[in-house]
């Protein structure tokens, strides 16, 4: 039989940036947390998001306690804003200032064709104009977007 894997937990090992590079084109399903990625792998996964019209990563990708900086998760904001990014779930991305929010904001905003349905943001503290800005997602008629948590 003709079987695919489509997720694979590879939480809490040290794979960094590198073995993300390796992995970011074949899983539909990633939970990366607590895999010491930084901003580099930030630029493997937001590659994976935009680049490839067929991109395999379009369930979930979990990137709960790494380092990722506001430059990694502006890197997964713009591949987030890509219309060929196909992903349903982003949980546990560390933003650090309002000007990550309204990357992510903007990104979602500006991709009708985004999938995105779940933003799970918990442990996160975004500042009233963060919250702000990502709440304003949930009526925006052009974004797909169900749950912020």
């Amino acid at each position: 039989s003709d079987s695919n894997l489509r997720v694979l937990d590879l939480s809490d090992n040290d794979l960094q940036d590198s073995g993300v590079e390796l992995l970011s084109v074949g899983l539909e399903n990633q939970q990366l947390s607590n895999c010491k990625l930084t901003e580099g792998g930030c630029t493997s996964l937001a590659s994976a998001l935009r680049s490839n019209p067929c991109s395999h990563l379009r369930e979930e990708l979990d990137l709960n306690n790494n380092d990722l900086q506001d430059s990694g998760v502006e890197l997964l904001s713009t591949g987030l804003g890509n219309q060929q990014c196909k992903l349903d779930t982003l949980r546990s991305v560390l933003l650090g200032n309002r000007h990550c929010c309204a990357a992510l904001a903007s990104a979602l905003h500006s991709n009708p064709c985004s999938h995105l349905r779940e933003l799970d943001l918990s442990y996160n503290h975004p500042g009233d104009s963060g919250v702000k800005l990502l709440s304003h997602l949930l009526q925006d008629p052009t974004c797909k977007l169900e749950a912020l948590k």
